[in-house]
């Protein structure tokens, strides 16, 4: 039979403002994870779930759970041949601390399926599916499959007594017999080096297709908004152009949070997030996505994405332009980096403001793979896009006064690829608030004891050029234009003075609002 490929992945992503009303607490972990599950399979109409567990502990025995809680719904939707569900694992050569993590969740996924056989009475496989994150080279993939092999299908083999009885007769037999990796490239040299690494890695194994993961959050929050895009359409070029030169279908997924700089797959926004990433065959439906918004919207746009995707094919990007674009990068990195210097440690003391979502473990001391930017630590994409829309200073600018410096040919390949640029930066200019902007650029002594000298005269000055550019070049208006952008401005500003005034409760409490006002957390 065919292998159905999702359209529509929920993921984990702690993006939400809003809490689901059956989650217990502040937090959505443990129990609440499986409900969360079947909650996006069933309410919601997402064909895939990610089970994360980069980061985050995870339930051990989420499929028993699943199939023994709500028995009726899964008889009626088979696990693994209808809806999927497929496990994100750490990298064991980056995420040194959780490299147990990594072979625990291979070795757990025999498991899963015999517990799916019990329940199904067949022979199918319900799990076989991984998400590898930083990938970064063909062997890195290659590993994966081989420690899968090497550690779990191999063993079974090993005799435990002088009588020949092996450790399968003892255990059983091992499903699958080999698993399917989706490589997930999360910064520019491995999106530049996707065909590459797949080509290796067809000519090896010769797999019937790739689901190749293109992040599109973590390149924002490194190389800037528009770079993250042109990555993205790079990223989906290479996957069109391996399908079309080798014969194995490549189906490109895409990780986008609801507001622009995280990529813009919003319920308000599917036709156009569609037209701006062709060829994009599944998407993740990240937590604000789904609680963020009325349910009866939510579901209806996943059922949109799931009817639309794959809509036509990628964009395909020649050598020359291939050229064209790193060049653009280049000098867009540049500028951005130029900012972000100034503002990560700002963001990483701030972003403690924001609630949290889910229980992870990275990024905090022993459990950390630090993002490094030059001298600076990056922290998560969330909450530094939620640390920028809630000082009234949408991420998405920062950085822009480099369209400035690009060539002629530059520019035009911007606008031609960014298709919805203007789009985009139009929906996140109602968001600024020129009231912040002055009060942080006058440099009032309030100001000067809660912000970091580099943040108030570096940072600040270079945003307001950005915001020059965005207005004078692409006809950006900043600034509230209905009632309700007004109501969220004023939210910002009282979140900036409770913030000058040290009132931490008060000004946790205007974020707040603000993030469910604008339907994103970050």
């Amino acid at each position: 039979m065919e292998r159905i490929i999702p359209r529509t992945m929920a993921s984990q992503h702690p993006d939400n403002a809003t809490l689901p009303p059956w989650c217990d607490g502040e937090l959505i972990a443990g129990e609440d994870e499986v409900r969360e599950a079947f909650v996006a399979y069933s309410e919601y109409g997402c064909h895939e779930v990610m089970w994360d567990a980069e980061g985050k502990d995870i339930d051990p025995h989420v499929v028993r759970k699943l199939l023994s809680t709500y028995p009726e719904y899964f008889k009626e939707k088979h696990l693994g041949r209808d809806i999927f569900l497929t496990f994100r694992i750490p990298n064991p050569l980056i995420e040194v601390a959780e490299r147990k993590v990594f072979l625990e969740s291979l070795q757990a996924i025999p498991r899963h399926n015999d517990v799916a056989r019990i329940f199904y009475q067949d022979d199918s496989v319900s799990v076989f599916e991984v998400i590898l994150p930083f990938t970064s080279s063909h062997t890195d993939i290659v590993r994966v499959k081989e420690v899968y092999r090497h550690s779990v299908v191999e063993p079974l083999s090993t005799s435990i007594d002088f009588r020949g009885f092996t450790l399968r007769d003892l255990l059983g037999d091992v499903r699958p017999r080999d698993l399917e990796v989706i490589p997930l490239f999360e910064d520019i040299d491995s999106i530049v080096n996707m065909d590459t690494i797949m080509t290796k890695y067809i000519e090896l194994f010769s797999p019937p297709y790739i689901r190749a993961f293109i992040a599109r959050s973590d390149p924002a929050l490194t190389y800037g908004f528009i770079t993250a895009t042109l990555l993205a359409k790079l990223g989906l070029s290479k996957c069109r152009s391996i399908t079309e030169r080798l014969g194995t279908p490549v189906t490109p997924i895409i990780g986008a949070g609801c507001l622009p700089f995280r990529g813009h797959n919003s319920p308000k926004n599917v036709e156009k997030f569609v037209e701006e990433y062709s060829g994009v065959w599944t998407v993740t439906i990240q937590s604000a996505f789904r609680y963020d918004f009325p349910i009866e919207l939510s579901a209806k746009s996943v059922e949109m994405l799931n009817n639309l995707l794959p809509r036509e094919n990628a964009v395909l990007i020649d050598g020359e332009q291939e050229v064209v674009v790193l060049k653009t990068v280049a000098k867009l990195m540049k500028v951005y980096g130029d900012s972000l210097e100034h503002a990560a440690d700002e963001v990483n003391s701030k972003s403690r403001l924001l609630p949290s979502r889910r229980a992870r473990k990275l990024h905090i001391g022993l459990f950390s793979y630090s993002r490094k930017f030059r001298n600076a630590t990056l922290p998560r994409a969330i909450p530094y896009t939620g640390f920028f829309y809630t000082l009234g200073m949408p991420p998405e600018f920062i950085g822009l006064r480099a369209l400035r410096d690009l060539t002629e040919e530059e520019y035009k390949t911007v606008r031609e690829l960014h298709k919805n640029l203007i789009h985009d930066l139009s929906f996140s200019a109602k968001f600024m608030s020129w009231e912040n902007l002055s009060l942080l650029s006058e440099g009032h002594p309030e100001a000067r004891k809660i912000f970091r000298p580099s943040f108030l005269e570096r940072f600040i000055p270079q945003y307001t050029e950005d915001i020059k550019t965005a207005e004078e070049m692409l006809g950006i208006k900043c600034g509230p234009r209905t009632l309700l952008d007004r109501k969220y401005v004023n939210v910002v500003e009282n979140f900036l003075i409770s913030l000058l005034e040290e009132n931490e409760a008060e000004a946790k409490a205007e974020l707040l609002r603000a993030a469910k006002l604008r339907g994103s957390l970050g």
